[in-house]
Order: structure tokens, then sequence, then C-alpha cells
């Protein structure tokens, strides 16, 4: 029995639609589906909360990032003085040991005494004046730089210090020749001859 309601309702009020003109079908009050426009409300409260973690997420990032670069920078100013400190080390081990023996050594003549002692002492004058500024980079805000631009004040000073101690090797190397040169020479001229 309902079921035969429902079919002769839905009958009528097909019968009734059919019936009734095309403009008054279609005036009237328009239809919201509530539930889909509260699910929709839902959905941007939502991505609004989504989007503000987001942006913390990115600033924390950021905030990261930049805590690593100057990380990074001190490490890498650190590792620029500790080279420069081996550079100058070895400058002082050759001032020590070779310049000693190149001055001492009989085949270097007394005016060559004074030039080899004069560019080494430059050297050293340089090294030292180095490790001064060095000091004036690393205990000041020097000139308020970052510590990006202290680490490529110090990089650069590290290359000169490499620079430095390669030229003293050669000038070494060059004297050390030199005596050699010359002792070879006192030999072949001071020898005995037995013709």
């Amino acid at each position: 029995m309902k079921n035969r309601i429902r079919t002769i309702t839905a009958i009528l009020v097909f019968t009734i639609a059919l019936l009734l003109p095309g403009g008054a079908t279609a005036q009237g009050m328009p239809t919201y589906d509530n539930v889909n426009f509260i699910s929709l409300i839902k959905q941007l409260v939502e991505s609004g909360k989504q989007t503000a973690n987001i942006i913390k997420t990115v600033k924390f990032l950021k905030q990261q990032k930049e805590n690593l670069e100057k990380v990074n920078d001190v490490l890498k100013q650190l590792k620029a003085v500790k080279e420069i400190g081996k550079n100058n080390q070895r400058l002082v081990n050759v001032m020590q040991n070779d310049l000693q023996d190149i001055l001492n050594s009989p085949y270097i003549k007394p005016e060559e005494v004074a030039r080899v002692s004069e560019s080494f002492s430059a050297v050293v004058e340089n090294s030292l004046d180095t490790m001064d500024f060095i000091d004036q980079v690393l205990s000041s805000d020097f000139m308020k730089m970052s510590d990006a631009d202290r680490a490529e004040i110090l990089k650069q000073k590290e290359t000169e210090s490499k620079e430095m101690v390669s030229n003293v090797t050669i000038k070494t190397k060059r004297y050390r020749d030199i005596i050699s040169f010359r002792k070879m020479q006192d030999k072949v001229n001071n020898r005995e001859t037995n013709y």
C-alpha cells in the first residue's frame, strides 16, 4: 500500500512539473546545500592551519640555515687561522735551520750575506704583519664585518701565507744550489793534478 501511494505521488509531481510553464519552474529562491557549505568552511579553516604551520616551518628552516652558515663561516675562519699558523711555523723552521746553514756557509760571499738576510727579514716582517692583522680581524668588530667577510679576508691571508712559504722554499733551494755549485767549483779548481 505504501508503495502504491509513493508511486501515485511521484506520478502527480511529475505530471504537475510537465504541465507548468517552463519559466515557472525556474523562479524562486536559490537553494544551497548547507552540508557542502559547512564542509567547505571546515576545509578552508584546515587549509589555513596547514598554511600557518608551513610558514612556521619555513621560518624555522631559514633560521637553521642561517645558523649553519654562521657555523660554517666560523669553521672557515678557524681553518684559515690554523693554516696560517702552520705556514708561519714553517717560516720559523726555515729561519732557524736553513737560513743559519746558508749564512754560515763559506761559499756565501760577505756581500751576499746582507742580501740574504734582508730578503728573509722582509718575509718575516710580512709574516708578523699578517699575524697582527689577523689578530685585529678576529678580536674586534673590524669595521663591523660579517663572519663571511672575515672568513674571506682570512682565506686571502692564508693564500698569501702559502705564497710566502713557497717563496722562502724557492729562495732557500736557490741559495743551497748556489752553495752546492760553488763547493763543486772549489773542488774542481783546487784539485791536485798528478800529471
